[in-house]
């Protein structure tokens, strides 16, 4: 038996404007085939596992390539082309296949194609023929479409979010594609459209008994696996929104009736589930008349990990002009900022400008005099058991403020970014995080409390009102009943 394996990953925000190329995925992490004999990393970490389970198993694994890109706006034609070929040509080249497991986003987009992985799996199929299994696993922000459901036999998504699961999800789709492969199951899938636009908290109720009760369900019934995808909200893009997939045994009725059924049960709690966010304001009011410390504070707008830029500065100014001490924010992407912390050296005080450099989400940049306080050529924090850059690193004070600027835009994912500078952010009051949600398993353990700030930016949380164009059906909170007459 043969096993291909590849990866290929990053998530499209089609309204910001910088492009996301080549050299993208070059900084992010891209192996040619050899992904596997490197150190695990979070955009590897499948492949790893698919080729210990094949070898335990005494199956012949071709790698190809392994690639990831930090989410910004539309991959350049060329680019992605190259990159889907290159697995296509490593596919002929190792045929004939018996199974394929592909890590991919779900969410992708370039010039000139909406659906990248649907583009990507339908081109598998042709090369791979009618035989082999081929799964995939993909990212809980997927757009499930179609065709992304008709030419693979099982996908199988991330189920929370933060997005702590990516190894325990591998393992189950090698499971299930191994059964497949042996012919103990046929895995059919169903998919249903919840018609729900939001970010949604698996770290909260009633959502997270909805996902405990996803997975009691597997393994029953002839149900093998279900995934509810929550897409990704910020793409200008045909088949946006949550929606729910089932893998069953052999009954593909069966498959679509349970899908349903879970949907209708997800969108009679849309309102128990809907994000709540406050202003950024009435989320330092709250912050400081709460006992005990640090208070997090999530800035949602300028997520990296949504394709924000990283660099606004509104959240700081406010700050700022409240008087606020004994805070500290990051991560500010400012590659500049960080050369000039380093040329001034450790300890040294002078005036910096900071942030406000990609665009009108940016804000302004601000000048402060600083004191840096750290540096690291090579700054680190852990997303579950991987470990991620942040390149070089800065730590600096100003006015009561400690402000963690870096030159990898990425987002905040743990403590240890703050910590890699020496800066520990349990003995501060304000602890203000440029992320959504990935942040939330990392700091949990040490917060008071967590706030959820709907602050300006690239990645606004008013989802009733983002400028889709390429959507055609009505979704929630757009419009109340979108399943109406």
């Amino acid at each position: 038996m043969k096993l291909f394996i590849a990866g290929f990953d990053t998530e499209t925000n089609t309204f910001v404007p910088q492009p996301t190329s080549r050299r993208g995925f070059e900084e992010g992490f891209i192996a040619h085939g050899d992904a596997t004999r490197r150190p695990e990393n979070y955009c590897s970490a499948q492949l790893h596992i698919w080729r210990r389970r094949a070898e335990e198993n005494g199956i012949e694994v071709a790698e190809s390539l392994c690639t990831y890109a930090e989410p910004g706006g539309l991959i350049i034609r060329q680019v992605y082309e190259e990159l889907r070929d290159e697995i296509l040509h490593d596919l002929k080249a190792a045929g004939p296949v018996d199974m394929v497991l592909l890590a991919l986003h779900g969410a992708m987009a370039a010039e000139g194609y909406d659906d990248c992985e649907g583009d990507i799996l339908a081109r598998i199929r042709a090369v791979a023929g009618p035989r082999a299994i081929i799964g995939a696993e993909f990212d809980l922000h997927a757009h499930l479409t179609d065709t992304m459901v008709r030419h693979p036999d099982i996908l199988v998504g991330y189920k929370e979010y933060p997005h702590i699961d990516i190894p325990d999800r591998a393992e189950e789709l090698f499971a299930l594609a191994y059964d497949a492969a042996q012919g103990r199951t046929r895995p059919v899938m169903a998919l249903s459209d919840c018609r729900m636009i939001g970010t949604f908290r698996t770290t909260e109720q009633p959502l997270r008994g909805f996902v405990d009760q996803m997975m009691e369900m597997e393994g029953r019934d002839g149900i093998l696996s279900v995934s509810l995808s929550h897409s990704f909200p910020w793409a200008d893009n045909p088949d946006v929104g949550a929606k729910l997939l089932v893998v069953a045994d052999g009954d593909r009725n069966h498959a679509q009736t349970v899908a349903d059924r879970l949907r209708d049960e997800l969108f009679a709690m849309r309102h128990a589930i809907a994000p709540r966010f406050l202003s950024f304001d009435a989320a330092l009011d709250e912050a400081l008349a709460t006992p005990g410390a640090p208070v997090v504070i999530a800035d949602v707008a300028d997520n990296a990990g949504g394709g924000a830029p990283s660099d606004s500065t509104f959240c700081l100014k406010r700050m700022l002009e409240r008087g606020i001490t004994n805070a500290a924010s990051g991560y500010y992407w400012d590659p500049i900022a960080v050369k000039f912390c380093f040329d001034a050296g450790l300890g040294a005080r002078f005036r910096l400008r900071l942030g406000g450099k990609c665009g009108e989400t940016s804000g302004d940049p601000v000048d402060l005099t600083v004191t840096v306080k750290g540096l690291a050529e090579n700054a680190t924090q852990r997303f579950g058991r991987a470990v991620g850059s942040l390149g070089a690193a800065a730590w600096v004070e100003a006015e009561g403020i400690d402000i963690v600027i870096n030159s990898q835009r990425t987002q905040v994912f743990h403590p240890e970014g703050f910590a890699a500078l020496g800066l520990d952010v349990r003995e501060r009051k304000i602890v203000v995080v440029k992320s959504i949600q990935h942040f939330h398993a990392g700091f949990a353990p040490i917060a008071a409390k967590i706030l959820y700030a709907a602050t300006p930016g690239a990645l606004s949380p008013d989802f009733a009102n983002l400028p889709y164009t390429k959507l055609a059906r009505p979704y929630w909170p757009r419009v109340e009943d979108p399943f109406g007459d």
